[in-house]
């Protein structure tokens, strides 16, 4: 009697052992995809090392694991557009504008801004140093026919750049000392510096890699120069398959107290100023 009833325990046990294994591997991708979030975002946040330092903390907090594209703003929004991504962080505003009127992005939020440089060897073979205006200093580097490189990836530095272009009344394609890398901000920077060429960087990510580059800021200061972030959601009503769920907690994240925060103090320690200025709740 005692064997026939530890046998029945026996079997009792396996069969909910059983039925614990089947709910786990039924429960388990699911579950793991809804705690993945996809960011689509520029390379300059990457290469400041600003996602560096919040990310974990968001993770942390919200049991959220986040995987970070790095590319530039219309490739993001590219991404987000297929509905590859959940969440982006961009700076390209126009192109923003764009595709939340087109539906693709919903409830975008400016998160902070710093601004743009043009950067160029010391010897300044253009002598654009101290010239205000950008698209002067455009001007002058066309003139002098001195090497500029360009990241022509669609980012939001490029579209800045052609704007640039664009007030200075220049076409540079194909002109012999307009060169185009196809890169990312930080290796963009690291050939502008191997060559001795002139290029417009992002603040931040400038000062990040500056200790490795032959290149010193030549203009700063104009209007047209402003970079300004913000966070956008995919629209889950165009892509249901997005964890809209992830992307509203780091959107939310980002626009809290303590990120704003944190963008407020980062750099400063190691520059002596922020690489970003917060702006959650202010207006355009």
């Amino acid at each position: 009697m005692n064997r026939m009833k530890r046998g029945l325990v026996l079997s009792i046990i396996c069969l909910a052992a059983t039925a614990i294994l089947f709910a786990v591997v039924a429960w388990s991708p699911a579950q793991a995809q809804q705690k993945n979030i996809i960011l689509s975002t520029t390379t300059s946040t990457q290469d400041s090392g600003l996602l560096d330092v919040l990310i974990p903390i968001f993770e942390k907090k919200t049991g959220y694991f986040v995987k970070t594209i790095a590319v530039g703003s219309g490739q993001a929004m590219a991404m987000g557009r297929k509905g590859e991504a959940d969440v982006l962080l961009v700076h390209s505003p126009a192109a923003e504008k764009k595709f939340v009127a087109e539906g693709y992005g919903v409830n975008r939020r400016i998160i902070m801004h710093n601004d743009f440089v043009v950067v160029g060897p010391a010897e300044d073979p253009a002598k654009i140093k101290g010239t205000q205006a950008a698209a002067e200093a455009f001007r002058k580097i066309a003139s002098a026919g001195s090497l500029f490189l360009s990241r022509s990836d669609k980012s939001g530095t490029h579209s800045k750049e052609m704007r640039i272009w664009k007030a200075a009344g220049i076409n540079p394609e194909g002109q012999k000392w307009y060169q185009q890398t196809g890169l990312g901000m930080g290796r963009t920077l690291n050939v502008a510096s191997e060559k001795k060429g002139y290029t417009l960087s992002d603040r931040g990510t400038y000062l990040a890699l500056k200790k490795n580059l032959g290149l010193v800021i030549l203009t700063e200061g104009d209007a047209i120069l402003l970079n300004v972030y913000h966070v956008i959601e995919v629209n889950p009503a165009k892509w249901p398959k997005v964890n809209a769920a992830g992307a509203r907690a780091f959107a939310d994240f980002m626009v809290s107290k303590e990120v704003q925060g944190i963008i407020k103090t980062f750099g400063v320690e190691k520059f002596g100023s922020p690489l970003f200025f917060p702006d959650a709740g202010k207006k355009e």
